[in-house]
């Protein structure tokens, strides 16, 4: 994936960019960050680095994207990326994505401007779907999702916990592209 987009944010000049090995340990932190402080990964278990690495990897393998937002120093200000749905072959042209925001970076445009490279993105590689699933207690993320064209599709009740507490899963739905139906397969 060639990408390097330049933007001007609210915290300065920032790039969003591929993804590369040495982002991994950055990567790591936002990841193991969310999982401690945030409801937005539903697990207590953090990962270590070469379980990134494998993540990473394996994401590359199957040509999915992995990008960061960089500030002009060249700090890792956050990663997104996006990758297969559901495993039935009937979702081959939907993907889900995920994107996370460093602490201190949050509410500076590294989110959206992640979001709407990956979105980009899945056009480009030809993708008809787009899924997100949100905490429901992330309202910024749902208005961010909703501002850039997602539609709200549903809300699963208390689906998941963390914290110690019940968690609703909200799930937000993106079409791509225009197809009336698709390709026809022999």
């Amino acid at each position: 994936m060639e990408l390097k987009l330049q933007f001007q944010g609210a915290g300065g000049q920032m790039i969003i960019r591929a993804a590369i090995e040495r982002d991994l340990p950055e990567i790591l932190e936002i990841h193991n960050d969310a999982v401690k402080t945030l409801p937005a990964v539903w697990t207590d278990a953090e990962d270590s680095l070469d379980q990134r690495a494998t993540w990473f990897h394996q994401r590359m393998e199957l040509g999915y994207p992995v990008i960061v937002s960089e500030s002009a120093d060249g700090e890792v200000l956050g990663f997104g990326s996006y990758g297969r749905f559901r495993e039935k072959s009937g979702y081959d042209l939907t993907v889900e994505h995920s994107v996370y925001v460093k602490k201190g970076a949050r509410g500076q445009g590294a989110g959206r401007k992640m979001l709407l490279a990956l979105i980009n993105q899945a056009r480009e590689d030809g993708f008809h779907a787009m899924v997100g699933a949100i905490d429901s207690e992330n309202k910024a993320s749902i208005v961010l999702h909703r501002k850039l064209g997602f539609e709200v599709s549903g809300i699963l009740p208390q689906v998941g916990y963390k914290f110690g507490r019940w968690l609703d899963l909200t799930l937000v739905t993106m079409i791509l592209d225009e197809a009336s139906a698709p390709a026809a397969t022999e």
